[in-house]
């Protein structure tokens, strides 16, 4: 049996079979919905039934309440239609020619760049073409079907070698793979492009960016793409950390405030101590920018980083700064431990 969705209000439609989530269907089927960690850990994906019923799946109840649900929300990465749906979504992307693939990786490159981040580059086969969106992000196909998601931190024309920027979470089984028996020459099986958090170049908004971490990763992939297009927009990078040691690529992000005028960057520290001899911003950085914008309302924001920061972004640069909901574009970097 054959299940039909309809999407509202841009009236596209497509087809989902029996157990199959909204969201996979959607991309199977080249419509491009929003959505970020594919296992109900983020609220991306977070849509309106309008009509019809579905089975909610397994989610975290953070991410979408009962009185939501009873309001007809639904987590479309998690959801399986039971009939037919009428969906309410308002960024609906044709996908296009940009395929998703599955294609074998080997590892050309591991840096430790400190402690507890790798950046870890991947080489393609000659004769695979690597298409995608800037900001995307792919999955690294593990044994016994599990997976494991990181941006592409390299820019789309920039694409001889996929860079992801890895950060050890102790006890977790990849990562601690990764930091310990990962050598060159490894073989990986990937998937990609997937992903929602991209460069909307359809406007002429000032950005905000927002990085915690290894939330830089994606932001590198937009900024330089957006250097390498000559996008005149005024943007602005502010990376949190706890300390300035755990700001990986300073050195990067600095050349790129010299180089170029519509560009400026701000580095803050939750936890600087007397040793760092820290004398720039602190705290948390989604503060730092509701200091330094207490309006945004003709601006656009892209955050990415741990979905703590994402959501306190959210909530208060919409509630307190009238940032428009629209305008928020975010990538939450959950781990296998927030999925499970």
């Amino acid at each position: 049996m054959t299940i039909n969705i309809t999407i509202k209000p841009s009236d596209k439609h497509y087809h989902a079979d029996p157990g199959e989530t909204v969201l996979a269907a959607a991309l199977r089927n080249g419509l491009g919905l929003p959505y970020s960690c594919r296992g109900g850990s983020c609220g991306t994906c977070k849509g309106k039934v309008l009509e019809g019923k579905v089975d909610y799946g397994n989610f975290q109840p953070q991410w979408l309440t009962e009185a939501e649900q009873t309001a007809g929300w639904a987590l479309f990465c998690c959801a399986k239609p039971l009939t037919d749906l009428v969906i309410e979504c308002d960024k609906v992307r044709e996908l296009g020619d940009i395929p998703i693939r599955i294609v074998p990786s080997r590892v050309q490159k591991l840096d430790k760049v400190t402690d507890d981040v790798i950046i870890l580059e991947l080489k393609l086969p000659a004769s695979e073409h690597l298409q995608f969106l800037a900001g995307q992000y792919l999955d690294i196909m593990l044994k016994g079907g599990e997976r494991r998601s990181f941006s592409m931190a390299n820019a789309p024309h920039n694409n001889e070698f996929v860079q992801l920027h890895i950060r050890h979470v102790p006890g977790g089984s990849f990562t601690d793979h990764v930091f310990t028996k990962m050598k060159e020459r490894d073989i990986l099986r990937i998937e990609l492009p997937l992903g929602s958090f991209y460069l909307r170049e359809d406007s002429d908004q000032p950005i905000v960016f927002v990085a915690s971490g290894t939330g830089f990763a994606p932001i590198k992939s937009i900024l330089e793409h957006a250097f390498h297009k000559g996008i005149e927009r005024k943007m602005v990078l502010y990376w949190g950390a706890r300390r300035p040691k755990d700001i990986y690529m300073d050195a990067l992000v600095k050349q790129w405030a010299a180089e170029h005028d519509n560009f400026s960057y701000v580095p803050v520290m939750s936890e600087a101590t007397a040793e760092d001899d820290w004398t720039g911003r602190a705290g948390f950085v989604h503060q730092a920018v509701m200091a330094d914008f207490p309006d945004l309302s003709g601006h656009q924001v892209y955050a990415c980083g741990v979905p703590i920061m994402v959501d306190s972004a959210k909530r208060d640069f919409v509630g307190k700064c009238g940032l428009p909901e629209d305008a928020f574009y975010a990538d939450s970097f959950t781990t296998a431990a927030d999925k499970a």
